[in-house]
């Protein structure tokens, strides 16, 4: 069941044959990978002038990468539509219970989460979409230690946190 709405998720082989289709569709039109930590880079680059942000083979990926984080934003509030509705929430279940935090509190976990997220994802040379799809299919031995340390790093923090926060 998703979080908000009781609605059943797709069967797994079915979301996972989609992903397999997007993946070899990418592959076969534009000879890319899949994966959208470029994508927030694209983003950035309409409106940051740093040099980073500027390189050529930034700019000349733009619109590709633009159009498939444009689609996967659509692609959720259209889901979430035709789901039973798109609502915001602050709710943070059972780790905002134990912790009491406020909104802003939220808001300032969340960014740090973020900024760890785009840390990693740097640190690994791409996220876990452009490793754990394409390059773990493809063998690329960075990619499996990158999924590997992905996966690590989960675990140990789901069992830290479980034990610190509710004692377990």
């Amino acid at each position: 069941m998703l979080i908000l709405n009781n609605t059943e998720p797709m069967h797994w082989a079915l979301a996972g044959g989609a992903i397999a289709l997007m993946t070899l569709t990418m592959l076969a039109l534009v000879n890319r990978r899949l994966g959208i930590s470029t994508g927030f880079e694209s983003l950035c680059s309409l409106g940051l002038t740093a040099p980073y942000f500027q390189r050529q083979a930034l700019r000349a990926s733009n619109m590709r990468r633009l159009a498939l984080f444009g689609g996967l934003v659509l692609g959720g509030i259209l889901s979430a539509s035709l789901s039973g509705g798109l609502t915001s929430t602050w709710d943070f279940g059972t780790l905002g219970e134990s912790l009491g935090l406020s909104e802003s509190a939220k808001l300032a976990w969340m960014f740090c989460g973020g900024l760890c997220i785009g840390f990693g994802t740097r640190l690994a040379g791409g996220c876990t979409s452009g490793h754990g799809i394409f390059g773990v299919s493809n063998f690329e031995a960075s990619s499996w230690v990158s999924m590997l340390s992905f996966m690590a790093a989960g675990v140990a923090t789901s069992h830290i946190t479980y034990r610190l926060i509710w004692g377990a």
